[in-house]
């Protein structure tokens, strides 16, 4: 096959679109062997993509000396071995999966032998713009092609070879086999090909960027294109009075420290001042030895007395994704006042509360208004393969069509079929209009 790698946007565009007519007719099986033959051929060809990533990341370090880059986005942009065996995984994983496709959701008859069926769909092209990370192209195109949409992929410059790598394996490899039109993906390449992305509203049905939260505001301000995704990640760990205080310890530190560089770990730390005393002298301790910078509030700082390690919080930090070894903590005088802060504070994303009451757990997991909300577990599981998803195109903090970790079923919608034998609307109108039946039908009546 030729892959249009140098072609223009609008171009390319047009060439989704029409592909993306064939691929939502595609069937399950050319789509599932499709997918295998796309993770086999990034295990033969790790050794490529791994030179392309070094080449990233010999630029991207350069520039995080030079102060050009933080050092968050270089973390998420390395590639290696481990990181390789995990997108296989995923693609395989997604392979497995139910197709979401062509499912019968709902069934009624109108009326005698006048059918409504609700059947699911693809949407059609999507346009997917993400940053650093080069392992997101390919789980943004299985779930794409595994739901049978069209892709225009926008990555980062600073992982321009990464990603070139990985679109030439997975355009080649999903099209060889028969069943998958050539134009499904698309690789776009310059930082003017965003701007177009956002005005191509005869081409594109949906926009999922994946970035910071500058980023991703600026996409959503201005682009008339549905945008599925979230501005940012300022997730909480709230320890309760009722906590058990060496899992909350443990929660807190992988929340922060496991991977600081992503959207779900976590931001603050609420403590209940009933166990604030207990609880955070030796956290706080861990937090550094870890190389965490402590940020904290007035209360916390006076337990700590004596700290010279910590530096007071401002009001800004309670709003601020760090993506890096930072913590902010705060005490709070029980979980009211946590979810308050929390729903003011928060960013809808993901928020977690260590107690062993089931009571206050409950209340917490209630009325704290984000897509996922834990108790006694990491924020770290907000996430669509730990969901059993397979890999996730984002995470969505809207509350319409999709949210959370978003995987196959934020990426199909549906249509109506009305199956009639002649039927017109006359006789169902005016003084002696014929009844609707309205009965339900079974699920596999018709399709």
């Amino acid at each position: 096959m030729t892959l249009n790698v140098g072609t223009g946007i609008v171009e390319k565009a047009k060439s989704a679109r029409e592909s993306s007519l064939k691929l939502a007719t595609a069937s399950t099986a050319e789509k599932d062997k499709a997918l295998l033959r796309i993770a086999d051929s990034i295990d033969k060809n790790r050794t490529a993509i791994l030179a392309a990533n070094k080449k990233d990341i010999e630029l991207a370090s350069s520039l995080v000396k030079e102060g050009k880059m933080s050092k968050a986005l270089l973390d998420r942009l390395k590639l290696d071995d481990s990181k390789i065996d995990e997108i296989i995984m995923s693609v395989r994983d997604v392979a497995k999966l139910e197709d979401p496709v062509g499912k019968t959701l709902s069934a009624i008859e109108l009326d005698t032998d006048l059918e409504l069926f609700q059947v699911s769909c693809p949407i059609g092209v999507i346009g997917a713009i993400f940053e650093s990370r080069p392992d997101v192209l390919v789980q943004i195109s299985s779930l794409c092609l595994k739901t049978g949409n069209a892709v225009l992929l926008k990555g980062g410059s600073e992982a321009r070879n990464s990603n070139e790598a990985l679109f030439e394996v997975v355009a080649k490899a999903s099209s060889e086999g028969g069943g998958i039109p050539e134009g499904w993906i698309q690789l776009l390449e310059t930082r003017e090909d965003v701007n177009a992305m956002l005005k191509l509203n005869d081409y594109i049905d949906l926009i999922v960027p994946r970035g910071s939260d500058q980023f991703v505001r600026y996409i959503q301000d201005n682009s008339s294109i549905m945008v599925l995704g979230h501005s940012e990640g300022i997730c909480h760990v709230y320890v309760d009075r009722d906590a058990d205080v060496a899992m909350a310890r443990d929660i807190c530190y992988d929340a922060k420290v496991q991977y600081p560089a992503v959207c779900n770990a976590a931001e603050t730390v609420l403590v209940d001042s009933a166990i604030a005393r207990d609880f955070l002298p030796r956290m706080v301790e861990r937090y550094l030895k870890a190389g965490v910078e402590v940020r904290a509030c007035p209360r916390t700082m006076e337990l700590l007395e004596g700290k010279s390690e910590i530096t007071p919080a401002s009001e800004e930090d309670w709003r601020t994704e760090y993506n890096d070894l930072i913590i902010a903590i705060k005490v709070v005088d029980g979980v009211d006042d946590a979810i308050a802060h929390i729903n003011r504070y928060g960013s809808g994303h993901t928020d977690a509360i260590v107690t062993e009451n089931k009571e206050t757990a409950l209340k917490f997991m209630q009325f704290v208004d984000s897509s996922s909300v834990m108790h006694n577990a990491s924020t770290r599981f907000s996430d669509g393969f730990r969901y059993g998803k397979g890999a996730e195109v984002g995470i969505s903090t809207y509350k319409v069509h999709a949210r959370g970790p978003v995987g196959l079923e934020g990426l199909i919608i549906y249509k109506y079929l009305l199956i009639g034998k002649g039927h017109t609307v006359a006789p169902y109108v005016g003084t002696d209009a014929k009844e609707f039946t309205h009965k339900k039908l079974p699920k596999s009546f018709y399709f």
